[in-house]
C-alpha cells in the first residue's frame, strides 16, 4: 500500500511540475516574438482598406473607440458599419462620427440577410458583399486603435501568400472586479497560449477584436457565408484560410478593447461560453489546458508532498513562475496596462479559471447577446424555450 501510494504521490509531483515549465516556455515564446517583431521595419504598402464593424449597443467608450478609426495615417481607406437594425443605440454615436469627420469615407448598413445564427457573421457578410476593397479588415465594436493600426495589420500581406492577419489587444476596464479580472485573464493567461502555439506548431486560427484578409481568401473558404452559423468565427475564419493554403499571422499591433462592469452572473455566463467555444472548437487543446493550470497542481502537489520544503517548492514555483510569464507576456509584450496594474489578481483569476474550465464540459449550450445556443458540430442553434432544460 505504501509503495502504491508513493507511485501516485510521485506521478502528481511530475504533472505538477507541468505548468511551471509551461510557464517558463511561454516567457520564451513571447521574447521571441516581440524582439523579433519590434525590430523588424515597417514596408511602405498601403492598399485601399475597407473596415468592416459589426456593431450592437453602445459601451462605457463606444464614441471614442470608433473614432479612433477615423485617425489612421493612412491614405485610403473606408468604414462601414452595420447594425441589426437602424433602431440601435450605437446609431446616433455613428452619425455624430460622420458630422465629426467629414472627411472620412464612412457608411452605415443594416437589414442584413438572416443567413444563420450568428448575427454579426451575417452583417459582415453584408458588409464584404457592399464593401469596395480588396483588403478587408473586420473589427468588433469595442475595439480602439492606434493611428498606425492599419499599416501594421496590412504590412503581413506583402507575402501573397499570406491569408490572415489578427492581432492582440489591451484591456481598457471600468472599476469592477468581473471586468478587471476578464483584461487580467486575457493578458496574462490566453495570449501565452497564442504564442506558445506561434512558437512550436505556427498560427492555425485568429484571434477575434480585429482581423485582416482579402476577398480573394475569403472567396477560397466560401466567404463569410459559411460561418453564419458558427459561434467561433473569427477561429474558424483563420483556420479555413490556413487549411486552404494560406499563411495565419499574429501581428505585433495591440488594439484595445473595452471590458464593462459585470454582474456575477454576467461574468460566469461570459467566461462560461469562452470555455465551451475552446472546448467545442478545439477539444484536445481544451483538455491540454488542465496541464497549464499552475495553482490547482501546486496546491495538490504541496498536499501530497513528503516534506515541508517541497511542498513550499511547488507554491513558491507557481507564484514566481506563473507572476514572470503575466509579467513578461501582458505587461512586457502586450504592454497591458490593466494588467500592469493588477498583477495581484493573476491567482484570483486563476483559481476561478480553474472552475470555469471544469464548467466547460458541463453542456454544449451558451449564452451570447442574451440569447441562448446550442452548439452541436460547432455549429449555432438558437434555443427558443430558454427554459429549456440543458444537457
Amino acid at each position: 500500500m505504501l509503495a502504491h501510494f508513493s507511485i501516485w504521490r510521485a506521478a502528481i509531483l511530475l504533472l505538477a511540475s507541468a505548468p511551471l515549465a509551461y510557464y517558463a516556455i511561454a516567457c520564451l515564446a513571447a521574447i521571441r516574438f516581440f524582439r523579433r517583431e519590434r525590430a523588424r521595419p515597417l514596408p511602405e504598402f498601403t492598399p485601399a482598406v475597407s473596415i468592416l464593424k459589426p456593431v450592437c449597443g453602445l459601451d462605457f467608450a463606444t464614441f471614442e473607440n470608433f473614432a479612433s478609426f477615423c485617425r489612421q495615417d493612412y491614405p485610403d481607406y473606408e468604414i462601414i458599419f452595420c447594425v441589426n437594425d437602424l433602431t440601435d443605440a450605437a446609431v446616433p454615436a455613428i452619425q455624430k462620427l460622420c458630422l465629426e469627420f467629414p472627411h472620412r469615407k464612412i457608411r452605415l448598413l443594416s437589414g442584413a440577410d438572416q443567413l444563420g445564427s450568428n448575427r454579426k457573421v451575417n452583417n459582415l457578410a453584408l458588409m464584404a458583399r457592399e464593401a469596395q476593397h480588396e483588403f478587408l479588415i473586420q473589427s468588433d465594436g469595442d475595439v480602439r486603435v492606434g493611428p498606425n493600426y492599419l499599416r501594421e495589420m496590412v504590412a503581413p500581406f506583402t507575402d501573397n501568400t499570406v491569408g490572415v492577419a489578427s492581432c492582440f489587444y489591451r484591456g481598457i476596464a471600468e472599476p469592477n472586479l468581473g471586468a478587471e479580472l476578464e483584461a487580467v485573464g486575457a493578458a496574462s493567461d490566453f495570449f501565452a497560449g497564442a504564442l506558445v502555439a506561434e512558437w512550436m506548431e505556427g498560427i492555425t486560427f485568429a484571434l477575434g477584436a480585429s482581423v485582416a484578409t482579402t476577398k480573394c481568401w475569403l472567396a477560397k473558404i466560401g466567404g463569410y457565408e459559411a460561418l453564419t452559423n458558427l459561434l467561433a468565427d473569427d477561429y474558424e475564419l483563420g483556420n479555413r484560410v490556413h487549411k486552404a493554403g494560406g499563411k495565419v499571422l499574429l501581428s505585433r499591433e495591440a488594439v484595445w478593447t473595452m471590458y464593462p462592469a459585470q454582474t456575477v452572473k454576467s461574468f460566469w455566463d461570459h467566461q462560461v461560453r469562452w470555455a465551451r467555444t475552446v472546448r467545442l472548437v478545439r477539444p484536445a487543446s481544451f483538455f491540454g489546458l488542465l496541464f497549464t493550470q499552475g495553482l490547482p497542481w501546486a496546491v495538490l502537489a504541496a498536499f501530497v508532498a513528503p516534506t515541508i520544503s517541497i511542498a513550499v517548492t511547488y507554491l513558491l514555483g507557481y507564484f514566481f513562475l506563473r507572476l514572470m510569464m503575466a509579467w513578461v507576456v501582458g505587461v512586457w509584450g502586450v504592454r497591458d496596462d490593466v494588467l500592469r496594474r493588477k498583477l495581484w489578481l493573476v491567482p484570483l483569476r486563476d483559481a476561478i479559471h480553474f472552475i470555469v474550465w471544469l464548467a466547460g464540459f458541463g453542456s454544449n449550450r451558451v449564452i451570447w447577446g442574451g440569447s441562448e445556443f446550442q452548439i452541436r458540430k460547432g455549429q449555432m442553434t438558437e434555443v427558443k424555450n430558454a427554459l429549456a432544460k440543458s444537457d
